[in-house]
């Protein structure tokens, strides 16, 4: 019955196709991205009832942000098992791994410490913690567990299949962990909208998500200031071709009327700087943002 319910919920967002009030939107989103060498989707769900995406029909590489599916999956995982978030677990000296993005390794090079369970999850979420996504995989039974547990909230455009550690191998691994805009656009609505955990912990992945301290030069640059924005963002190395696999940016933003709206925003397979990269998700998030505070009606 919980499957069906969840099913139910992906489905009535499926059926929820982009309006022609929202002609104008998808038109500032395609000059912005016009001429940009790369292949960019952008997905739109307007407080649960109206969405917009575009270019929607490719694999688009998550990197990090997989990791808030992975929150929702543990936090799913804590629940079943009465673990609360004071729980500790061992941080053994072995799972530090260096050449990655760890503060809890620059922290604590030592190894072999206690963290509690609330602890891990914001350094994996707020700060993208590589090290502590990988030891949250281990802790539920690896990513078949985590990619078996989101299917189960009723989608299915999408795989998490490699590990941070595995991602630093060869260059295609990172390929094997991919979302359509829209498929990640939904897992945030039903986090948003739908009671998956338990209060105490949707409040604490709310919050955890809120004070994401990485890429502010993404969906939240050029917000106003006080805008709540639940994000979690995601980026990739460059092959020696300089080509740039991902980055990416997904969030729940509140909107002045306390209405609410989730936005992804994945650039794939760029050859453009960084900076660029980062100043096209900016730019999407304001022509968004712009165009929902203008609304009437919303």
């Amino acid at each position: 019955m919980r499957y069906i319910l969840f099913l139910l919920c992906a489905l009535s967002l499926v059926s929820c196709t982009s309006s022609s009030k929202n002609e104008e939107l998808r038109k500032s989103i395609a000059k912005i991205i016009r001429d940009k060498n790369a292949t960019i989707g952008v997905a739109l769900i307007i407080d649960g009832k109206d969405t917009l995406t575009i270019n929607n029909d490719f694999h688009y590489p998550t990197q990090s942000t997989y990791k808030f599916p992975l929150a929702i999956a543990v936090l799913d995982y804590m629940h079943k098992n009465n673990i609360p978030l004071e729980y500790k677990i061992l941080i053994k000296q072995e799972e530090l791994l260096p050449h990655t993005w760890s503060p809890i390794r620059d922290e604590h090079p030592e190894g072999d410490f206690e963290m509690s369970m609330a602890d891990l999850l914001k350094y994996t979420v707020s700060q993208s913690d590589n090290n502590g996504c990988d030891i949250l995989f281990r802790f539920v039974g690896g990513t078949e567990e985590v990619d078996k547990y989101i299917r189960s909230l009723g989608v299915n455009e999408f795989a998490i299949a490699a590990t941070e550690e595995e991602m630093h191998g060869p260059w295609e691994v990172q390929y094997t962990n991919w979302s359509t805009p829209y498929t990640a656009a939904c897992v945030l609505e039903i986090f948003r909208t739908k009671e998956i955990l338990p209060e105490e912990f949707h409040q604490f992945l709310w919050k955890t998500m809120v004070e994401t301290t990485t890429g502010l030069n993404k969906i939240k640059a050029f917000l106003p200031e006080g805008t709540v924005v639940a994000h979690k963002t995601g980026s990739s190395a460059r092959n020696s071709d300089g080509l740039n696999a991902a980055e990416n940016d997904i969030a729940i933003i509140q909107l002045p009327n306390g209405n609410y709206y989730s936005l992804v925003v994945f650039v794939a397979d760029s050859i453009e700087d960084s900076d660029t990269n980062c100043r096209i998700i900016a730019d999407i998030s304001k022509a968004v943002y712009d165009y929902l505070t203008a609304l009437p009606t919303l």
